[in-house]
């Protein structure tokens, strides 16, 4: 079964920091990117950043300067690093991969994470 885990989420202080963390399991032969999305009570679910196999990067302008997404292949796992967190990035943080094959042939899965919860307050 493949299936994507997230962990790191929690309770910060504006200011703080947290690290969140994503694995891809399973059987897995390629995966095109991973990325982060995060989705605020009464708001629509929005792209935070974006990573491609070759480690090319994409944020939402409004994480800029202060968020940075990394990428392990070999492990098949996402990071975010989020600084200088705000209340407004409070939000369910949910980790995605795209175009995910489990062989040469095989058809293309996208993979959604359960989410975990990132609360900004004092």
């Amino acid at each position: 079964q493949v299936q994507l885990v997230e962990s790191g989420g929690g309770l910060v202080q504006p200011g703080g920091s947290l690290r969140l963390s994503c694995a891809a399991s399973g059987n897995i032969f390629s995966i095109n990117a991973m990325g982060w999305y995060r989705q605020a009570p009464g708001k629509q679910r929005e792209l935070v950043a974006t990573v491609t196999s070759g480690h090319s990067t994409n944020y939402a302008d409004s994480v800029k300067g202060r968020f940075t997404a990394s990428r392990d292949n070999a492990k098949n796992t996402v990071y975010l690093q989020m600084n200088s967190l705000k209340p407004e990035d409070t939000a369910v943080y949910y980790c995605n991969a795209d175009q995910v094959r489990v062989s040469f042939r095989s058809r293309y899965l996208e993979l959604w994470g359960q989410g975990t919860l990132v609360t900004v307050s004092s």
